[in-house]
């Protein structure tokens, strides 16, 4: 097993140095979308040397020149290159259907003569990089904008590899105290966060993140070998904060408790030092191997939101999008109420969930770029154009601006305020937004870099363990 993942850490490191050129700005973990005043400013010492323009594609001009220009301003050359056209667009989020619309109106009230059809794809299994890379190579592409998650392939798949760039709007920059130009990193539409959930028709409760891993215990997980960003949950658990967390939850148990997982823990501490793990790594390598060896795989949040909801699943719980709880529709045997939310109880110790974002870009070889980047603008920098993502709980915007206006028009705080501002029903459904989520709700954020890294030793790793299979 060590010469393995000594085997392992030494082709890491080779790929990482192979890793090193490429896109248009390097991975960096989202910015949250706390007030502006809260960035950092970039460091005018350290910033670096402007790129050289003869080194850029076309389209990375056109984002240069863009970044550099305000929303109406990318809404006239928008107008100019695309009207009466076709804009294809591909995505994780079938939201980017719903906000063209809106994109369109709002390029009307410049322009009302302005047209322009569309058509949206969302590829499922994780096929929208085979979709994005085919595309590549064409001379002039399909597709004129992507919103698309899982930071590690991005950075490795997608950026390093020439096929997508990164517009940082005019509007974003400053409601996040940075500039455009120096910024180091992609651009975050929004960040998910999914969350530990269980039914709580029964007398049974999960008051700690280890429970979920206890004997006997079969949560329900997408799987991650279908939806990548739950294996960088996975690698995340790996790092010093995370790995932190699951030690002080850990030492939360009853010594009835502890004497159960201490066995794995102990099982873990060599791998743990083989991979280069910090002090709690152990921790972190059990639980992993517990959970991967217990979830109940299933196909998608929404039938694992439908199944714990409905009062026949007593004791059940999963880990899924927060935002899934909207769809429920409530009936005699389903109710939201069947429900809690594991870190919103008093006494719940540990981790909550876990948050990945999904990032706009712009493809190398776009057809409509001036048109994708006014898309972009108007999406990340007001709450109309966010509002397709926006309506819904457990969605956070990058931008400061747009996550207070967001908040004021929806009021997720109060479970989606009633027209007539009556209390929410449904507590479960009173998000307690992005800082509350990321400080005491304890949810593991996905760093593009970290799990770009840990993909080649964690993952490896996560590859040889047994999986539950509940046939």
């Amino acid at each position: 097993m060590k010469k393995f993942m000594a085997l392992i850490l030494a082709l890491s490191m080779t790929l990482a140095l192979v890793a090193c050129g490429g896109g248009s700005k390097p991975a960096e973990s989202a910015p949250a979308p706390a007030p502006a005043t809260d960035a950092a400013a970039p460091s005018t010492d350290a910033a670096p040397a402007p790129a050289d323009d003869a080194n850029l594609t076309a389209t990375q001009k056109i984002i240069k020149e863009a970044e550099g220009m305000t929303m109406e301003e990318l809404a006239k050359k928008a107008i100019e290159e695309s009207n009466g056209q076709t804009l294809y667009g591909v995505g994780n989020s079938s939201r980017g259907k719903s906000a063209l619309p809106l994109f369109i109106e709002y390029l009307q009230t410049i322009d009302p003569s302005y047209k322009l059809e569309f058509d949206w794809q969302q590829p499922k299994n994780n096929k929208i990089f085979d979709q994005l890379t085919a595309n590549s190579q064409k001379a002039t592409g399909t597709f004129a904008v992507t919103l698309i998650q899982d930071g590690n392939q991005i950075e490795s798949k997608m950026v390093q590899t020439g096929i997508l760039d990164t517009f940082i709007p005019k509007e974003w920059a400053e409601a996040n105290g940075v500039d455009a130009a120096t910024y180091e990193g992609y651009l975050p539409l929004q960040t998910l966060n999914k969350v530990f959930m269980y039914n709580c028709t029964g007398s049974k409760t999960f008051d700690n993140v280890w429970d979920f891993v206890a004997d006997g215990e079969h949560g329900q997980f997408m799987d991650i070998d279908s939806e990548i960003v739950g294996k960088n949950f996975l690698y995340m658990l790996t790092e010093d904060t995370y790995a932190g967390w699951l030690k002080e939850a850990f030492d939360k148990l009853s010594a009835d408790e502890q004497a159960y997982f201490q066995p794995t823990i102990k099982a873990m501490e060599t791998d743990a030092s083989d991979l280069g793990l910090g002090p709690n790594g152990a921790y972190a390598l059990a639980w992993i191997k517990l959970w991967v060896g217990s979830y109940n795989a299933v196909t998608d949040d929404g039938p694992i939101c439908k199944n714990l909801t409905d009062k026949s699943a007593t004791d059940q719980f999963g880990l899924l999008v927060y935002s899934k709880l909207r769809s429920v529709e409530e009936t005699a045997s389903a109710s939201v109420n069947n429900v809690k939310v594991a870190a919103y109880q008093d006494g719940y110790e540990g981790i909550g969930g876990y948050g990945y974002c999904h990032y706009m870009f712009v493809p190398d070889n776009s057809p409509l770029p001036w048109t994708a980047c006014a898309f972009i603008a108007y999406i990340t920098c007001t709450v109309d154009g966010f509002s397709a993502w926006g309506k819904d709980m457990g969605g956070y915007s990058s931008n400061p601006t747009v996550a207070a206006g967001t908040e004021e028009k929806f009021g997720h705080s109060q479970g989606g305020m009633a027209e007539d501002g009556v209390t929410v029903e449904y507590p479960n459904k009173n998000d307690r937004g992005y800082d509350w989520w990321t400080t005491t709700g304890k949810l593991v954020l996905e760093d593009p870099e970290y799990c770009a890294d840990a993909a080649f030793t964690v993952g490896s790793w996560i590859e040889m363990l047994d999986k539950y299979s509940a046939g």
